[in-house]
């Protein structure tokens, strides 16, 4: 049963049940080696039937060891293109799957679960996400996840922070029922988890200039060309059917592009092989000034480019990004990305491409803590890195354009789309849509055919909205629970936490649970300290160092470090464009406020103009806010007349210091003595 692949010639080892064909190629242009050899390999499987293989390793002398490689590495070479032993663990009565079977169903989309909330058997469950380059979600999408998630999910909806829907409590039972009708509408979960491309972020904002609709377009043809080729996710859950539009002329072109050795010929998985990639992979488009995604904290992150008359002309690109680390492991560490060049429009999937196969053969597969792209990018050094990303590309990047600042913008309450129409976004609390705001929702986008778009911060954008349904969708949702931006605490619009506890193995300590109760707390120490009610500073929570809801961006991280207690992180900033820093290690939930307290309390006295929290807390540096939260004893109470503005002008000042001299006091206390005789003589009913 050997395996047919080109005209490579069969070689027939003593163990007659495993063929080798065997060929030394990928060679870039110029005839640049690439260090690889493509093994492929015809093994029978559990089932019986023949498995081919196409294995990507390091040409090594024979005598050499084989490289180490962790167990999840064996578990994809053995998995036939990512179906086995999932094909087979899905047909057992069995309410889980086993080891290998819970890594494979990942790049399905989906995560084995249980409630660790509960004591006694494990109640396992599986958890479904969706992929939605950009957060585009069709209106038909939208009503089949909101029933799904009745039908056979925990009724809730949840979006994450990569602008996709997640679906909890799915049993195992249900998982083709649901993964087919999400595929069969629009929808698919192929990539939303395991060692690929994950899902492309782009601006939600449905804005018609042509930066915007291009930036959300690339976002597109890049996911299209990172999804896997192979047809195991269609083999799985639709019994192969080929579902969904087909892709791009310029997107297949890219893909089946091999002129500098980027590809494995002929396998089904032409760009990513038997291995995949070494670990998740993260691309983000966007648009000068436009921070919505976080740009800086993706493997790849893209900035549209355009000239003086909006025509988009190229792309600035940056890599390395990353936020997952491991707590008192400092060889794990959170990572802005770096700038690595500029290619015109027409290269950019070439040079996605080249970068996305320079970290599938260099990137470490024997360790998963190391083995995202912010880690190559920074042992090698930024230098190295473009060199060989160079090679697979073709050609040299040209310097990188220069930008304006960056901001965030949420897109939250109404705005103009451009054609007419508006658009309405919609503050959701950690981004779970559950209860009576779960009902309204899908009424109101029932009810006016409304598309919708699902935002980085957890939020979710209306689109397509005419201007004489503005009222009735503004009080139909209000009624709903869903209240105007401007009526929610302005710490509570851009805050952020992971799902945490109790379905997620790894968390450590709450988040998504316990976030709400925190940002109250910080309000009432702000309302302690003297800070308005229209302060705010970004806050995110993570029930582990994973990173999740991108805590080492935030102005305030809290991750967690141990059962109610959390690591904080200060200093980033409301721009998400500077890399927080650890503060303090293992605060207990109850002991926050001593911890909040002197921060707040010195932020408000002694900050510049206009002076950010994360701004201030670098500026201070951690040595004098530690010391600040050491010597803390409590707000200091200042008798309220101290608080009174005495002087209006210089010229008040200066005559009220004259005549103070001739009494041999101060300005200001003689200013209080004659606030003090004129309050005594009003209560005494005199008029003088």
């Amino acid at each position: 049963m050997a395996a047919s692949l080109g005209a490579a010639n069969t070689v027939v080892p003593s163990d007659p049940k495993l063929r080798i064909h065997s060929f030394n190629g990928l060679k870039a242009s110029g005839s640049v080696a690439l260090g690889r050899q493509l093994n492929v390999l015809s093994v029978p499987s559990a089932s019986g039937k023949s498995v081919v293989r196409a294995v990507s390793t390091p040409i090594k002398p024979e005598t050499a060891a084989e490289p180490k490689r962790s167990k999840v590495e064996i578990i994809k070479e053995h998995s036939n293109f990512i179906r086995y032993p999932l094909n087979e663990e899905l047909l057992t009565d069995a309410p889980n799957i086993n080891e290998s079977a819970t890594q494979i169903i990942k790049f399905h989309g989906s995560y084995q679960q249980y409630n660790r909330d509960e004591r006694g058997a494990k109640s396992y469950s599986f958890m479904i996400r969706t992929k939605n380059p950009f957060g585009n979600v069709p209106n038909q999408l939208y009503l089949v996840m909101d029933d799904l998630a009745d039908q056979f999910g925990s009724g809730t909806l949840r979006l994450t922070t990569r602008q996709t829907f997640q679906l909890h409590g799915i049993l195992k039972q249900n998982l083709k029922t649901v993964m087919s009708t999400i595929i069969k509408n629009m929808g698919s979960t192929l990539g939303a988890c395991g060692d690929l491309n994950r899902n492309v972020l782009a601006p939600a904002a449905p804005y018609t200039t042509k930066e915007y609709v291009f930036a959300q377009q690339t976002a597109e043809n890049v996911a299209a060309l990172l999804t896997p080729q192979s047809g195991f996710y269609f083999d799985m859950w639709v019994n192969g059917e080929k579902v969904g539009l087909e892709d791009p002329p310029e997107v297949v072109k890219a893909r089946n592009d091999n002129s500098h050795g980027t590809n494995f010929p002929d396998s089904p998985e032409p760009i990513y092989g038997t291995q995949f990639l070494p670990r998740k992979f993260k691309i983000a488009v966007t648009v000068p000034t436009d921070n919505s995604v976080d740009i800086f904290t993706n493997d790849i992150g893209v900035v549209v480019i355009s000239d003086d008359n909006g025509e988009p002309q190229g792309f600035n690109l940056y890599v390395g990004g990353g936020m997952g680390r491991t707590h008192r492991q400092e060889t794990t560490f959170p990572r802005l990305s770096t700038p690595l060049g500029y290619v015109p429009k027409e290269d950019i999937l070439y040079a996605i491409k080249a970068i996305v196969v320079t970290q599938r053969d260099n990137g470490r597969r024997d360790d998963r803590k190391y083995s995202r792209m912010k880690y190559l990018v920074d042992s090698w050094g930024i230098e190295k890195f473009r060199s060989v990303v160079e090679q697979f590309y073709g050609k040299k990047f040209e310097p990188i354009r220069d930008l304006p600042e960056w901001e965030f913008k949420s897109y939250l309450g109404w705005q103009k789309q451009g054609d007419s129409g508006w658009f309405y976004g919609l503050h959701v609390d950690n981004g779970r849509i559950g209860g009576k705001m779960k009902k309204t929702l899908r009424e109101v986008i029932e009810k006016y055919n409304l598309n919708v778009r699902l935002t980085p911060n957890q939020n979710l954008i209306l689109c397509d909205i005419r201007s004489a349904w503005k009222r009735p969708i503004t009080k139909a949702l209000a009624q709903g629970g869903l209240l105007e931006p401007k009526y929610v605490d302005s710490l509570n619009l851009t805050a952020m936490a992971c799902p945490a506890l109790p379905l997620c193995p790894l968390a450590i300590t709450e988040a998504e649970r316990g976030i709400p109760d925190i940002l109250k707390r910080v309000r009432a120490v702000f309302e302690k300290v003297g800070l308005k009610y229209n302060e705010s500073v970004v806050i995110r929570v993570t029930g582990c160092p994973n990173g999740c809801a991108r805590p080492y961006m935030a102005e305030l991280g809290l991750v967690g470090d141990g059962p109610n207690s959390y690591q904080i992180w200060l200093g980033g900033t409301p721009n998400q464009t500077t890399l927080a820093r650890t503060f303090m290690n293992k605060v207990k939930v109850q002991e926050l406020e001593k911890v909040f307290e002197p921060l707040f309390y010195y932020w408000k006295r002694k900050r510049q103009a206009k002076e950010s929290f994360g701004d201030f807390t670098n500026r201070m540096g951690f040595e004098k806010l530690q010391d600040w939260v050491d010597k803390w004893d409590g707000v200091v109470k200042m008798p309220a007349r101290y608080n009174l503005k005495l002087f209006a002008d210089k010229g008040t000042y200066e005559a009220m210091e004259e005549l103070a001299l001739l009494q041999n006091k101060s300005a200001h206390q003689l200013a209080i003595e004659v606030v003090r005789n004129f309050v005594a003589s009003q209560q005494n009913g005199k008029s003088e």
